[in-house]
């Protein structure tokens, strides 16, 4: 990304009241080379920020910052407005001893300002038959071939076993999912959670709904009494490495498998 697009990034984070913190990393194709985050005033992580620094890329910063309602960072500005002066009203001309007082004019009603539009709050809920389409389409952005079909056989199927996926939604629309797994082994003295799917749709990124859908699974699975959760991720996916770290899990092992 060029210089002059990461300086207009940064002054379009600070109208926001916000701090771009850009990756120290110089050197192409290291780890968090390119990568941004975000702050508030006080240096505190709003976006794309891990205990180590920056972990987010340069476009989902931007989306995130263009998705900001004009209500929340207006507020959060530390700017002080000087009230305008007002202009002073020439002093009408005395009438005349014999002149009729003139009728005092009535003020207009000032009008009602309209009420800013509310953006839509997430919701959390258990996947219906009917997010089928959805979901498959969500399967298809995490590089999961799956025809629509089958992925309302499986959702008739996990909620046999009572392991109905998770969904996210933003105006009763979904746009994130995470799946949820316990195991009996015989090696662990309780059930073993799992996180085998997470996903969050590329416009909906940015808002906290990995943190929601992830804190959501771990009540659940805690709750049937597991007592540790494993999380499947693809080796590419670095970004998504990040995120786990950032929420508390730790790599301990290497996955393989092989297709029957």
């Amino acid at each position: 990304m060029s210089d002059d697009r990461i300086d207009a990034l940064a002054e379009t984070a600070r109208n926001r009241g916000l701090k771009l913190v850009r990756s120290r990393v110089r050197t192409p194709n290291k780890r968090r080379f390119g990568k941004v985050g975000l702050t508030d005033a006080s240096g505190k992580p709003v976006f794309g920020m891990d205990a180590k620094g920056p972990m987010g890329s340069p476009d989902d910063a931007e989306h995130f910052l263009r998705n900001l309602g004009a209500k929340d960072w207006g507020a959060s500005l530390d700017v002080a407005v000087m009230p305008r002066k007002r202009k002073m009203k020439p002093k009408p001309k005395q009438e005349a001893a014999n002149d009729p007082e003139p009728a005092p004019k009535v003020p207009p009603e000032p009008k009602a300002k309209p009420k800013p539009k509310e953006e839509p709050k997430p919701k959390l809920r258990e996947a219906k038959p009917g997010d089928a389409k959805a979901l498959h389409e969500l399967m298809d952005y995490l590089g999961h071939e799956i025809t629509e079909k089958q992925v309302r056989k499986n959702l008739a199927a996990l909620a046999k076993l009572k392991e109905t996926p998770i969904v996210a939604t933003l105006d009763k629309r979904v746009v994130g999912a995470i799946g949820v797994h316990k195991m009996t082994t015989v090696h662990r003295d309780a059930p073993v959670g799992r996180i085998p799917m997470l996903v969050v749709a590329k416009e909906a990124q940015g808002l906290g709904l990995g943190r929601m859908l992830v804190e959501e699974a771990e009540r659940q699975l805690k709750k049937v009494g597991c007592k540790l959760v494993e999380v499947t991720s693809n080796d590419r996916r670095a970004d998504a490495h990040a995120f786990y770290r950032h929420m508390g899990y730790e790599r301990t092992s290497i996955r393989f498998f092989k297709k029957l």
